[in-house]
């Protein structure tokens, strides 16, 4: 008796059926094919900061913001190019220099 109440396994099996319905599932499964297809960015072919859910442009923009404008200007043109996309106050925007 004691090793029954024990057996870890037995009481799980018999807890999920009672906890999670059989539509339970394939709701969960819709939610999460949902949230990838809202979080799905199209590569853009201009470098700069990955989106990533939205912590892209909050880097982009507390960096700016750390930083100054020139000197932020001038990490992401050494570190992406002449023509970088940033985000500066939620908005997309483009640094071009040379």
């Amino acid at each position: 008796m004691v090793l029954e109440t024990l057996n870890l396994m037995q009481y799980l099996t018999s807890l999920v059926p009672d906890v999670m319905p059989v539509a339970t599932v394939p709701i969960l499964l819709l939610m999460c094919f949902l949230f990838l297809i809202w979080n799905h960015e199209e590569t853009s072919s201009i470098p700069g900061p990955g989106y990533c859910m939205g912590i892209g442009p909050l880097i982009s923009h507390a960096r700016f913001l750390w930083m100054g404008v020139g000197n932020a200007c001038n990490y992401y043109n050494k570190t992406y190019g002449e023509f970088v996309r940033v985000w500066i106050s939620g908005e997309e925007t483009f640094i071009i220099s040379k």
